[in-house]
C-alpha cells in the first residue's frame, strides 16, 4: 500500500526542512576555507589519487565538512521525524526527572550483567530468547533502572515497543553499549508494564554493503561493524527496507520514502521555495510547486481562497495571519494553516 496522504504530506515537510537547512550552510566556493593547512599537507599523499578528480581542495575540504554536517541532520532529525510519522510513536525519555521512572530487581541487574560478560567473552551467542528469559521476571528487591531514552516509542493494548535509531557505521564499543541499554530498558518495562510485551530493536536506516538502494544483507552489514555480530540476535536488528517496513506496518516504505525526496531535491528546489513566500508569484504558480512537492494541507487553501478572503472580509487580525509566509525558514507555518483552514471547515 502507498504512504497515507497525511504521512506523505509530514515526511515531504521533513524533506524540504532538511533541505533547506542544508542549502544555507552549502559551500558555494572555498572562500570561507582558505587556510586549512593541516588538511591540505595530509592530502598532499592523495594527490595522485584526487588528481582529475579534485581541482579545488579548499571546496573539497569544505564540501566534506558539509557532508559531515548533512549526516548528523539526516542522524539526529530527518530519520528519527520520519520514523515517528510512519509509526505514529514518539521519542521517549525515562529519567529520575519525571514522572516515568522506572524500576528494576536486583536479580535483573545481575542477570543482565552476567550476558553482557557471556556475550563478551564469547561464552554465549546472541538469543533473545535466551535473554528474555533471564531479564522478563519480577523476582527480588527492586532498585532503580538507569535513565534511557528510545528514539522511537509506542504503547499499544498488548505491547511496549521500542527502537534505538544507529548510524550504519557506528563507533567502536558502541554496539556494546547499545545492547546493555537495551537489556536494561526492557527489563525495566517489563517490571512497569505488567502483562505487555516487551520489543527493543536497533535500527540501521540502510545497508551501505548492498549494492542495491533497499536491499540488505544483515549478515554482511553486521560482520563489517566492531562486534556487530557479537551482541546482536540478528532478530533484534531492523536494517534498511525492513526498518522503514516495520514502522510503517506495511511494504515497499523505503522505496516510497525515497520517491518522496526525490520530487522535492532537485537543483530548483531553492528557486521554488523562494516562489512560494514571495507575495508576487500568482496562486496557480504556487499550487503547482505545492502539488509536486506534496503539501496537500496547503492546496486546500489555494483552491478555497476566495471563501477564505470572504471570511476574513475588514478582520485586521486574519489578514495578517493571511499574509504570513507558507514557509519560515524552511519550516511550514502550521499556524497559518490552522487559521485559515478553521474558516473553510
Amino acid at each position: 500500500m502507498a504512504i497515507s496522504k497525511n504521512k506523505k504530506e509530514l515526511i515531504s515537510l521533513e524533506v524540504i526542512k532538511t533541505l533547506y537547512s542544508r542549502f544555507e550552510s552549502f559551500p558555494e566556493n572555498s572562500g570561507n576555507n582558505r587556510n586549512a593547512p593541516f588538511h591540505k599537507a595530509f592530502l598532499n599523499a592523495f594527490s595522485d589519487k584526487l588528481e582529475g578528480k579534485v581541482s579545488d581542495i579548499p571546496f573539497f575540504i569544505s564540501l566534506s565538512s558539509w557532508l559531515h554536517g548533512l549526516n548528523t541532520t539526516l542522524g539526529q532529525s530527518f530519520f528519527e521525524g520520519v520514523a515517528h510519522i510512519l509509526s505514529d510513536g514518539q521519542k521517549k525519555s525515562f529519567t529520575k526527572n519525571d514522572n516515568t521512572l522506572l524500576k528494576i530487581t536486583k536479580e535483573q541487574k545481575n542477570n543482565i550483567a552476567d550476558i553482557i560478560t557471556d556475550l563478551k567473552n564469547g561464552n554465549e551467542l546472541p538469543n533473545l530468547e535466551r535473554e528474555s528469559s533471564l531479564i522478563f521476571i519480577n523476582n527480588g528487591v527492586e532498585i532503580e533502572a538507569n535513565n534511557f531514552t528510545a528514539d522511537v516509542f509506542f504503547e499499544e493494548d498488548d505491547k511496549i515497543i521500542c527502537l534505538e535509531l544507529k548510524s550504519v557505521k557506528p563507533n567502536a564499543g558502541e554496539m556494546r553499549g547499545e545492547k546493555q541499554k537495551i537489556l536494561e530498558a526492557k527489563a525495566a518495562l517489563f517490571h512497569s508494564f505488567s502483562g505487555k510485551e516487551i520489543e527493543f530493536y536497533i535500527g540501521f536506516p540502510f545497508d551501505p554493503t548492498s549494492t542495491e538502494k533497499t536491499n540488505s544483507d544483515k549478515n554482511r552489514f553486521l560482520s563489517q561493524i566492531i562486534d556487530g555480530k557479537k551482541y546482536y540476535d540478528f532478530s533484534e536488528v531492523k536494517l534498511a527496507n525492513e526498518l522503514w517496513d516495520f514502522l510503517s506496518s506495511d511494504t515497499n516504505t523505503m522505496n516510497q520514502i525515497l520517491d518522496i525526496i526525490n520530487s522535492i531535491s532537485k537543483p530548483d528546489f531553492k528557486i521554488k521555495y523562494t516562489n512560494l513566500i514571495n507575495k508576487t508569484t500568482n496562486l496557480e504558480g504556487k499550487k503547482k510547486i505545492l502539488t509536486d512537492w506534496n503539501i496537500f494541507s496547503e492546496v486546500k487553501l489555494i483552491e478555497n481562497n476566495e471563501a477564505i478572503i470572504s471570511k476574513i472580509n475588514e478582520d485586521k487580525k486574519l489578514k495578517r495571519i493571511y499574509n504570513q509566509d507558507i514557509f519560515i525558514n524552511g519550516k511550514y507555518n502550521h499556524k497559518r494553516h490552522n487559521v485559515l483552514s478553521s474558516l473553510i471547515n
